[in-house]
């Protein structure tokens, strides 16, 4: 039987305004958080349609049942990053186009890619996460804490609940295809893919998205860009694009942490990785308990308080 559990969440993003900078410490962060919510819809409606195709094809009664809720429980991820990201294009009508080409981005690999390759995407992609999300979670105080509530518990959800199903992608990977040089051969090519779209994403919020209200060149989390701009400045021909300043996310987080980080994800590419034996955010065992408990998770840091564990 699967552990996992398919929540449905609301977090009232139609009550007021959704501003873009959610998180205005962390202007960076605020904008790679949007991206993720761009990104989530079109990834998220890929392993749907995957997971469907795969089905027939799975033997064994505990990972059909394991495929099942993990896909249910994108599902209802993908819902709700569809109601973050309706507030973001009713404010910035431009971000539709964005969104559009977001999606189809995963549209078309769905359509011009093989299952076997969508599988190893998936169990590649989701295979980081653990590492990244709990780099993200350990510092909740000042990537979420003091941000809209609402975005934040937003990402808070979904980043545990990547977590709670970090093995379910390479386990129906494993039962399908069950090659670790294949999903090692293919990792280059999805990982280019991932970086396109999340380019995209924040092509357009340079675009699309006044300075003003961003505060943060989008596009400074790629290294070649911050290259091409550092270079702007100094050939006469070539004026540098003025589209704010050039912060990243997580510049104030302990560098230890960050390798750390970076070790698990080339970690998890390699062969025999199990999801099942990473370290793990505290922060996600208590949002479980809270949530069990009858907490309002989806006010995280603003609903009543009730008595839990204290995350270290």
């Amino acid at each position: 039987m699967t552990d996992l559990h398919v929540r449905r969440m609301s977090f009232a993003f139609e009550d007021y305004d959704v501003p873009f900078l959610w998180n205005e410490e962390n202007p960076a962060f605020s904008s790679m958080a949007n991206a993720v919510s761009f990104l989530a819809i079109g990834f998220e409606k890929m392993i749907v349609k995957m997971i469907l195709q795969t089905k027939p094809l799975i033997t064994d009664p505990a990972v059909a049942e394991e495929a099942d809720a993990f896909m249910r429980q994108e599902g209802q991820h993908s819902a709700a990053h569809r109601q973050h990201v309706k507030a973001l294009i009713r404010r910035y009508p431009g971000l539709q186009q964005t969104f559009d080409d977001v999606v189809g981005a995963f549209d078309r690999l769905t359509a011009e890619t093989s299952l076997n390759y969508r599988l190893a995407y998936t169990a590649d992609l989701e295979a980081t996460f653990t590492s990244v999300f709990k780099l993200m979670l350990d510092n909740d105080s000042t990537l979420f804490r003091s941000g809209d509530d609402r975005v934040a518990s937003l990402f808070i959800w979904h980043f545990v609940e990547e977590v709670e199903h970090r093995s379910s992608a390479l386990i129906i990977f494993d039962s399908v295809v069950g090659s670790d040089i294949y999903r090692m051969r293919m990792a280059p090519s999805i990982f280019r893919h991932v970086m396109k779209v999340v380019r995209l994403a924040c092509e357009g919020f340079n675009e699309h998205v006044p300075v003003a209200d961003r505060k943060t060149d989008a596009m400074a989390m790629f290294a070649s860009y911050r290259y091409q701009q550092h270079l702007r400045k100094w050939l006469p021909r070539l004026s540098a694009q003025n589209n704010g300043p050039m912060t990243r996310a997580f510049d104030h987080l302990p560098l230890g942490e960050q390798l750390t980080a970076l070790r698990g994800i080339v970690r998890s590419q390699l062969p025999k990785h199990n999801p099942a034996h990473e370290k793990l955010p505290a922060l996600a065992d208590v949002w479980f308990e809270r949530y069990d408990a009858g907490y309002d998770v989806s006010h995280w840091y603003t609903a009543e308080t009730v008595a839990s564990p204290e995350v270290n």
